[in-house]
Formats: structure tokens, C-alpha cells, sequence
């Protein structure tokens, strides 16, 4: 990462206030409902937090563990479950929470095993679409930031494990 340069693309301030817009979001359309929100590890832990410390409703908390990345910038393209959720989910209302949607392979790939076990809605929530990049067909239903291109680090988002604790979201420059 050291032959990057970074650049602030979103600050900590654009992100909480987007995050609180999406918490509303949330909080209005899954009202009265037993929600379960799924984060996606390791990505998504700061958005995920933030996001549910803002919603106004109750709601059940697990998380997952997909892999498709390794060292690289650029997905494999092969996803496997590396930490399955714990709660059952069948008849529940359940919100996937991602850090960054890219080729759109690996939430597609979770999608498909979710649906396998009938949850009543399954929704997905994004902090950063690169709609761009799609390899398969996907949709996120709430999304933070649209990004046409570049590699991002930072709020929870990593190169290499690296760069997750910045505050803000950078981009990398060579």
C-alpha cells in the first residue's frame, strides 16, 4: 500500500450524515417488523455499526464471512462462506449490510444461499455501489455513495487488512 497515494473522497462528516439518511430509511420501512441485520465481514463492521446505532427500531444482529479478495485489488471471482450466520432467518425480515458492492458476484452468490432459506424479505444496504463494475445482475435497495471508479480504503473498507481503522474513505492513487 505504500506506493499508494490516498485522497479523501468521502470525510467522516459527508459519511455520518449519509449513514444517518440511511438509518431513516431503514427504520421507516422495516417498522413493526422483526428485522435481522446481517453484516457482511470484515468490510462493513464500522458502517453496520454506525448505521444500526442511528435506526430507530429494534432489531437482531449477526454476521457472515464471505471471501473472494485474498491480496489482490480485484475480486477472484470465486466466493465462499468462511463464518455462516447463527440466526435462523426463516420468516424474518433481513437486511444485508455490505461495505462495497463491485462486480456485484459475491452478494449475488449470498443472495441465492439466503433465499435457500425462505426469509420472509431479504434487502440489501450498501456504503459504496460501483455499478460499473457489475459482472452478474445485482441491486442493493439502500445505497450510500454511487462510485464510478477507483479503489477505496478506510471506514472500515481494507487493502490487504490494511487502512480499515482511517475515519474517512480514501481513495488510492498511484
Amino acid at each position: 500500500m505504500e506506493r499508494y497515494r490516498k485522497k479523501v473522497l468521502y470525510s467522516r462528516d459527508v459519511i455520518d450524515e449519509r449513514v444517518k439518511a440511511l438509518a431513516g430509511q431503514v427504520s421507516r420501512d422495516f417498522s413493526g417488523k422483526d428485522l435481522i441485520v446481517v453484516g457482511v465481514l470484515k468490510g462493513s463492521f464500522m458502517f453496520m455499526a454506525d448505521l444500526i446505532r442511528a435506526m430507530t427500531i429494534p432489531c437482531t444482529i449477526d454476521f457472515i464471512r464471505l471471501a473472494s479478495y485474498g491480496s489482490a485489488t480485484v475480486t477472484s471471482g470465486k466466493v465462499r462462506i468462511t463464518k455462516d450466520i447463527e440466526t435462523p432467518i426463516t420468516g424474518r425480515d433481513v437486511l444485508i449490510v455490505e461495505d462495497i458492492i463491485d462486480t456485484g458476484l459475491t452478494l449475488a452468490f449470498l443472495k441465492e444461499k439466503l433465499l435457500e432459506r425462505n426469509p420472509r424479505s431479504l434487502k440489501f444496504c450498501t456504503l459504496i455501489d460501483k455499478k460499473h463494475r457489475r459482472k452478474v445482475e445485482f441491486h442493493s435497495d439502500y445505497v450510500g455513495f454511487d462510485l464510478d471508479q477507483g479503489f477505496v480504503v478506510g471506514y472500515g473498507l481494507d487493502f490487504d487488512e490494511k487502512a480499515r481503522y482511517l475515519p474517512d474513505v480514501y481513495v488510492l492513487e498511484e
